[in-house]
């Protein structure tokens, strides 16, 4: 009888988690094998190639507000050669009043200083940015193409091993590790340490070894729009990237003289389809009109030219599930990343790698890790015992806008 091959670390999921995951275990001199059911990494969510990265300042625990500075400083450090820099602009909404002093106090307790994050009038953003809207002004935000960065982060490395089409279909205990186990409840492989990064997948993994945890899907799509360089909206359309209701790239000038400008997402809870929908086109349209403050914008001047879809995975409380599964030792997690998979990854590969390797947390202490914000992330937050303390955490508080855009389904 030939035995399962045994791998000291197993990370199944190849998208942008499991894939940074791996690269920093890499870098740290371990051995990776990374296994998934798709042909190639990034099959899924992490296809994106527009998606954006900058620090959140809005609602939400001011803890977990810093959390993202963090992340962010991570994800900007790891992807350097691959971050297009080019601002972003968060307006104010146009129901609440803004005072700059009021705003710059509050950035500052958050620990953003105006290299990252500044508050303009709408006079000094028109000249700063070209936006002409009272708001926050990101300068070192930017956006990233997922697929390139998952894809070179598992470029052939000797150390590296990478199993495709092999779907993992639960985990058993053996010893002092994990079996993995196909659908025909045949072994694939045992690993000392199991690294659980499938989005979605991660669900019913961890249910097969008694562990419930609440996730769920969120469809968005992004809307491809061409625009005609004589239209209306031409003259409008931004040079730097707007978040808010919604977010936007800066509008690229094609050699004809028209424009693409990519806009989204549609925000569709529970769904899985990952089909285009003219409907979603709609509503992006709609968001478009409010990103740049021109409510009698005729929509129908963006014309569709390409859309992506993305089924995202949250938990119940709109925060990335990170972190050892403690009630299982030897099984780490990282998944829930909601829409901002660039940023939780980058903080995931270290988190995760620091308790893989059972390190002192020296490093993560000198990013500005703290104890607190470990367990505002990690699975036991959701067990019993766990959910009386979270809220001292602030894992519990309103962090839908941080995670996840705004506004109702589009179908």
């Amino acid at each position: 009888m030939t035995l399962p091959q045994h791998h000291d670390i197993v990370v199944i999921g190849a998208g942008i988690a499991g894939a940074c995951i791996a690269s920093e275990l890499l870098e740290r001199g371990q051995a990776v094998c990374i296994i998934d059911r798709a042909s190639q990494p990034a099959s899924a969510c992490s296809s994106h190639a527009y998606a954006i990265a900058h620090p959140h300042v809005g609602r939400g625990a001011p803890r977990l507000l810093r959390l993202t500075r963090i992340a962010f400083l991570m994800a900007e450090a790891r992807w350097s050669n691959a971050w297009n820099q080019h601002g972003i602009f968060q307006p104010n909404k146009r129901d609440k009043t803004f005072s700059r002093d009021d705003v710059a106090t509050y950035l500052k307790s958050l620990e953003l200083d105006e290299g990252m994050a500044k508050a303009l009038y709408a006079e000094e953003a028109s000249k700063i940015c070209g936006i002409n809207q009272d708001g926050i002004w990101l300068p070192r935000g930017a956006s990233l193409n997922l697929s390139e960065v998952t894809r070179d982060a598992l470029k052939p490395h000797p150390m590296l091993t990478c199993c495709w089409n092999i779907a993992v279909a639960r985990l058993e205990k053996i010893g002092v590790g994990w079996q993995l186990m196909n659908a025909q409840d045949k072994p694939i492989m045992t690993a000392g340490k199991v690294i659980i990064a499938a989005a979605l997948e991660t669900k019913s993994l961890v249910e097969s070894i008694d562990v419930r945890l609440p996730l769920r899907p969120v469809r968005g799509q992004l809307s491809i729009f061409s625009v005609d360089m004589t239209s209306s909206w031409a003259p409008r359309l931004p040079r730097t990237a707007i978040t808010g209701d919604g977010y936007c790239l800066p509008a690229k000038q094609l050699p004809n003289g028209n424009y693409q400008w990519i806009v989204g997402s549609s925000f569709d809870e529970g769904e899985l389809d990952s089909q285009d929908w003219n409907s979603s086109d709609d509503f992006n349209r709609e968001q478009a009109k409010g990103l740049l403050n021109y409510p009698e914008g005729d929509t129908e001047q963006l014309q569709k030219a390409g859309s992506f879809v993305g089924i995202r995975c949250v938990a119940g409380d709109r925060l990335p599930i990170i972190g050892a599964l403690s009630q299982r030792p030897g099984i780490f997690l990282a998944t829930a990343l909601g829409s901002r998979g660039a940023l939780w990854s980058a903080l995931a590969a270290k988190l995760i790698t620091a308790q893989v390797l059972a390190d002192d947390f020296a490093l993560l202490t000198r990013l500005g890790f703290a104890t607190d914000l470990v367990a505002a992330l990690a699975p036991a937050r959701f067990f019993a015992g766990a959910l009386a303390a979270a809220p001292a955490l602030g894992a519990l508080a309103s962090n839908s806008k941080p995670i996840l855009p705004s506004g109702p389904k589009a179908r």
